[in-house]
């Protein structure tokens, strides 16, 4: 039996599924990951991409910040891809539960998944720091420099910079999905980043599946690992 079908029997056989899932879920949507061979990390800046995305360099150096975040990491005209659509028809098909990303991207959603729990925020909600109120992401990606409220204050996104903690109201959700799940598949993540790396030590469940092009940073027991393009896997699943 070849991986795609081991993988088929597995989703065939369980009914509440999480997936679990990071940069590499959106490269096939052209949108740069951050630790692969040319991913952000690997390019020269005066700063680098940790320290321009952290919450004291924002505070510090906010039009540097923007300058970086929307040329880099804003990216309105990307389409889903295979993987999305696929993990959107799991969850209409009633097989998946839950979609647990560290993407900012809002590209499950475009998809039409429905329960996707954003550990690190979104691109697509943005707040003025003064007043609260709500800019979409093309209000802030057209807006000249650093953008600014009507009231005059400095609207900021809605996602997790270094230094910031995660929201506790989506980790619990995250780790009560994880724990409930009877088969949890792990794509597009090197599991570098904690603590959401850690979420994964929750699951329970009998199938743990992992796809991603370049091996993890940690071992995690799978049953089944896949080195291949996500989109490419899922793309040859049936609900």
């Amino acid at each position: 039996m070849n991986q795609i079908e081991q993988l088929q029997e597995m989703i065939d056989e369980s009914h509440n599924i999480v997936f679990f899932g990071g940069a590499g879920v959106s490269t096939e949507s052209n949108i740069p990951d951050f630790r692969s061979a040319d991913g952000l990390y690997q390019q020269q800046y005066k700063y680098s991409p940790e320290q321009i995305v952290s919450h004291s360099f924002f505070m510090r150096n906010t039009e540097a910040f923007y300058e970086f975040y929307k040329e880099k990491m804003m990216f309105l005209d990307a389409k889903p891809n295979p993987a999305h659509y696929k993990l959107a028809e799991l969850e209409a098909a009633g097989k998946l539960t839950a979609v647990i990303t560290q993407n900012i991207d809002g590209l499950h959603q475009a998809a039409g998944s429905k329960n996707v729990l954003e550990l690190h925020g979104s691109i697509h909600r943005n707040y003025c720091m003064r007043c609260d109120k709500k800019y979409d992401a093309a209000y802030v990606k057209n807006s000249d420099g650093i953008p600014k409220c009507e009231c005059g204050g400095t609207i900021r996104p809605d996602v997790v910079l270094y230094e910031e903690g995660l929201d506790s109201v989506i980790i619990q959700k995250s780790i009560s999905a994880i724990a409930n799940a009877d088969m949890l598949i792990i794509g597009g993540t090197s599991l570098v980043v904690y603590p959401a790396a850690g979420f994964i030590d929750y699951f329970r469940g009998k199938n743990l599946v992992v796809i991603n092009k370049d091996t993890t940073a940690r071992e995690v027991g799978a049953s089944l690992t896949i080195h291949e393009p996500i989109g490419e896997v899922l793309s040859k699943i049936c609900c």
